[in-house]
């Protein structure tokens, strides 16, 4: 198509007003301006598309056929910026993220609080998911941005950025009372029964990678969904847990389990949030993060 869309545009008005003066002042041009839009389209077209009257123009059958395709394109063209705008404007809207349950309860969740506060109009979808699943989601534009835990395997276009330090720890229940109060061998988590988090997750990843460095490796008894439950099973005696400390802490606050001092350093760990430099993030998303790093800061 050789017309120049403007022209449309200019026909749209014409018909809607049903003058060409009354177009031109709504277009705020002059209507000679419009009037050469309107023969210019008429010749590419190859026919009248309006007809004079005593009261300004009326749609030939043919121009009236033809405005009824561009009244809903051009209308449709006005709605379009319209919601765009109130996106901008974060009238409306989506944001679309992925987190773990952990960086959910323990970083993210007080950042979406703020937010829904100040925009309650929009949508907000937590994409629930250990970390090697969030970054696929990255990856594949099914989310903005993500929260995850280091470590993980990062790719070209990856941007992450380290927001909080977090501490994995070795915890156990009154019948493992003789490792307490004094500083264990590593080594000795081989000799016990232990609890962990299932093999696709960034926590597991982080214990096996840390241990295997050293020597150590282990068959875990029981490997779970989720760190809470770890807790659970842990406060049954069932074995030792390996755990990031904030959902051990209320336990070990009151007594109820312990944490197992052992002679190595453990590598530090974080949550990172994450996103694609080729992906675009929605206005809405790039609001919220606007909030976490003025705060986070």
């Amino acid at each position: 198509m050789n017309t120049n869309l403007e022209y449309y545009k200019y026909f749209y008005y014409v018909a809607t007003c049903g003058s060409i003066s009354a177009a031109a002042e709504k277009l705020c041009i002059s209507q000679p301006a419009v009037s050469q839009a309107l023969k210019s389209l008429e010749a590419s077209l190859g026919g009248r598309l309006f007809l004079r009257t005593p009261k300004g123009v009326k749609l030939t059958h043919e121009g009236n056929i033809l405005f009824s395709y561009v009244k809903t394109a051009y209308e449709n063209i006005l709605q379009g910026e319209d919601a765009f705008r109130q996106l901008l404007d974060l009238d409306n809207g989506e944001i679309k993220i992925g987190a773990s349950d952990m960086t959910l309860q323990f970083y993210l969740l007080p950042y979406l609080e703020i937010f829904h506060e100040k925009y309650p109009q929009i949508k907000i979808t937590v994409t629930n998911a250990p970390t090697p699943e969030t970054l696929s989601n990255l990856k594949e534009g099914k989310i903005d941005f993500g929260v995850i835990t280091t470590p993980f395997i990062s790719y070209e276009g990856l941007i992450a950025t380290n927001v909080r330090e977090i501490k994995t720890v070795f915890i156990a229940g009154d019948e493992y009372n003789y490792l307490k109060n004094k500083i264990q061998p590593l080594d000795i988590l081989s000799k016990l029964p232990i609890i962990s988090l299932e093999k696709n997750t960034s926590t597991r990843a982080y214990i096996d990678e840390f241990l295997a460095e050293k020597g150590v490796f282990i068959e875990p008894e029981f490997e779970l969904a989720t760190s809470d439950m770890i807790v659970q099973f842990t406060l049954r005696n069932l074995g030792v847990g390996l755990v990031v400390y904030d959902f051990a802490k209320p336990f070990i606050d009151n007594n109820k389990i312990f944490e197992i001092k052992i002679n190595e350093k453990m590598p530090k760990r974080y949550f990172s949030i994450v996103t694609d430099r080729r992906n675009a993030i929605s206005a809405p998303a790039g609001k919220l993060l606007d909030i976490i790093n003025n705060l986070h800061s």
